[in-house]
């Protein structure tokens, strides 16, 4: 009878053992960034912001570069008030823009199928020039979130790769790298911004005209390698507390090379930090870019980013009236994405955290 119970008691055991499913570290990440709300919320909000900057050729907008000089800027209108109208000219429009790729060419006339010439209203108004103020936010969207994403992965790329390296080999070559960083570290970045961003302009015929370079494309790269010093700091630390783990002198033991030990086995380690703190550097990158558009340094009329809308809005402040939503729109637009940036950095931290794995908030 014993050897019965004990039978029947393995064979529950086993079906248990079947029953349960295994989870893995980014599926258990997964879970918790579920559970917690604002966090979720701020991760769809996003979404819908890179999806609508992606597809602004399909809205029925009126270009954000048409000029219409009127006395001053129309102020915003209740959309069921003024649904829009149908003077929207297929061509014109395609003229009027800055650059319209294959793939935006396609979503215009898409447009244009769905749409015919009808266009919305000044639902938020327009600025001194007769742009629409609502086409100019989701349009400036596209560079500023360009920007940022660009400049972010080149940081990521110099940042891991350099720090994962100096980490991983130590010694000597490990100070002189970080001493690197140190001496960099002490160099302000604006004035080294500005002095690359003058020595571009000098030379951006030169560059577009013999080397099909793109200004603006520079102006990314430029940005990124302002913001890898941190990131390369952040990763070397965790390389110094993981070269020395099992996994990584069994990797040594087996015979795998360096470029495979950081990129295979030690870099994966550390994604869940590198994936926190690009959630954090990208807003810092926004703001970064709107400084830059603001000094006239950045982005440059007829293209609109988030930065250039500021500068408008500050230059419809004055004393004698104010048009509070050349500044308010903007604001909103800018300071929502971030704030939702923010929040979600704040909770890829708590997801990612191994410590509080199969805990929830």
């Amino acid at each position: 009878m014993r050897a019965d119970l004990e039978k029947t008691e393995a064979e529950r055991l086993l079906r248990e053992a079947r029953a349960a499913r295994g989870e893995s570290l980014w599926f258990d990440a997964w879970r918790r960034l579920r559970n917690n709300r604002a966090a979720f919320l701020s991760l769809a909000f996003l979404a819908v912001v890179a999806l609508g900057s992606l597809l602004a050729p399909l809205f029925p907008l009126p270009s954000p570069a048409h000029l219409d000089l009127q006395d001053e800027p129309k102020p915003p209108v209740l959309p069921w008030t003024n649904l829009g109208d149908h003077d929207w000219d297929e061509a014109l429009y395609r003229r009027e823009h800055w650059e319209l790729s294959f793939f935006d060419s396609a979503l215009v006339d898409l447009r244009a199928t769905l749409f015919g010439t009808w266009q919305t209203g000044a639902w938020l108004g327009t600025d001194s020039k007769g742009r629409d103020l609502l086409s100019r936010i989701v349009w400036g969207s596209r560079i500023s979130i360009q920007v940022a994403v660009a400049a972010t992965l080149c940081s990521l790329l110099l940042g891991v790769t350099y720090g994962a390296l100096a980490g991983y080999v130590g010694g000597r070559l490990d100070n002189l790298m970080m001493r690197i960083v140190d001496v960099l570290y002490s160099v302000p970045f604006i004035f080294v911004v500005i002095f690359l961003i003058t020595l571009l302009n000098e030379y951006r015929t030169t560059l577009r005209d013999e080397y099909g370079i793109e200004y603006i494309s520079v102006f990314y790269v430029v940005i990124g390698m302002i913001y890898w010093l941190t990131m390369a700091r952040v990763v070397r630390g965790q390389v110094l507390s993981l070269k020395n783990a099992e996994f990584i002198e069994a990797a040594r033991v087996l015979g795998a090379s360096t470029p495979r030990i950081l990129f295979v086995h030690l870099v994966p380690n550390v994604l869940s930090i590198v994936i926190v703190y690009l959630t954090l550097t990208i807003p810092a990158v926004m703001l970064f870019e709107a400084f830059l558009s603001f000094l006239g340094l950045g982005v440059e009329p007829p293209k609109v980013s988030w930065g250039l809308l500021a500068v408008d809005g500050t230059e419809a402040v004055n004393p004698v009236r104010t048009f509070w939503w050349l500044v308010a729109w903007p604001a909103v637009a800018m300071g929502s994405t971030l704030l939702a940036l923010n929040i979600l950095g704040d909770g890829l931290r708590d997801a990612l955290d191994p410590k509080l794995r199969g805990q929830e908030r």
